[in-house]
């Protein structure tokens, strides 16, 4: 499944990802975006990885939000930006 999502003034964000009974499995965020350190990339896939894909917005962002340490830096990308591109993937829209 594949969903991309141009931040407002940002970057794109893509979003690749199976569904495994019911739950987000092989998520793979990528786009033209930048994250200091590049490593954080890697605790936004984490935190969407096992996610029920029925659990909505705001639950993907706040997953994706207490992944991330407070010294990481996101450039052109929002963990609602991310949010918004898993839904695109799993056909649901921009749906809050």
């Amino acid at each position: 499944m594949h969903g991309q999502y141009k931040i407002p003034g940002g970057k794109l964000v893509v979003v690749d990802l199976e569904l495994d009974q019911g739950r987000l499995h092989q998520v793979q965020v990528s786009g033209d975006f930048f994250i200091e350190p590049d490593s954080a990339l890697a605790l936004i896939n984490q935190a969407l990885q096992g996610q029920p894909a029925d659990a909505g917005h705001a639950t993907f962002s706040a997953a994706i939000q207490a992944a991330l340490p407070a010294d990481v830096q996101l450039y052109g990308i929002s963990a609602d930006g991310v949010a918004v591109a898993v839904q695109r993937a799993l056909g649901l829209g921009d749906a809050a």
